[in-house]
């Protein structure tokens, strides 16, 4: 971790650098419509209109051929974004085809690592203190010291994650290192709970 946590600490940094980040994301996906015709607000509204009240739309005409096709431009740009309603569909997508080539789980895990209760997560979180096993900490004070450094969490959840998918499972180890036995897929989607703990399901 770096010496200085000043960026770590302040409340306001990631939002900005996620806002930042997914307006790239954006940008980037968006390319592709600079060069997309304008089409008539009229058709637009037929469609949205029908898609509300019948749930579906059958485009017939070239022109509501053509501007059903920019709503699909529009979702394979949101595909790029990161927490996208189209991400999520994409992901369940991705997900459905593994089973069909690999067959349903066998197992479901759910993994939430304990940052309040982890020296590691104390260590990171922190400056100029030294590792150890135990810490002389009330409860209110590690969630107090956690929370104060986001960063310190995000890397630790990350960093049992992946310890769990290396030494768990198995993943890239020799035949029979893993826990479960020899692993032919797995898939993991992270979620936060409103409760300052991320959570990933495999």
């Amino acid at each position: 971790m770096y010496h200085d946590k000043r960026f770590q600490k302040d409340p306001n940094f990631p939002f900005a650098v996620f806002s930042h980040h997914l307006m790239k994301q954006t940008s980037s996906a968006g390319f592709l419509l600079t060069e997309k015709p304008k089409f008539d607000e009229i058709i637009i509204q037929r469609m949205s209109d029908t898609l509300r009240t019948e749930g579906t739309f059958k485009p017939i005409t070239s022109e509501e051929k053509d501007a059903y096709q920019v709503i699909r431009d529009l979702d394979l740009v949101a595909g790029k974004v990161d927490g996208s309603l189209t991400g999520k569909k994409y992901a369940r997508n991705e997900l459905w085809s593994l089973m069909m080539s690999e067959g349903a789980p066998t197992w479901y895990v759910t993994l939430t690592p304990s940052d309040f209760n982890h020296p590691l997560c104390f260590y990171w979180a922190t400056e100029g203190i030294k590792y150890e096993l135990e810490f002389n900490l009330t409860k209110d004070a590690r969630k107090v010291l956690v929370l104060d450094n986001p960063v310190a969490g995000a890397r630790f959840f990350n960093f049992m994650v992946e310890m769990f998918i290396k030494h768990i499972l198995g993943v890239d180890g020799p035949p029979g290192s893993g826990v479960f036995g020899d692993v032919s897929y797995y898939y993991a989607n992270n979620e936060e709970q409103g409760l300052s703990k991320v959570t990933t399901g495999s």
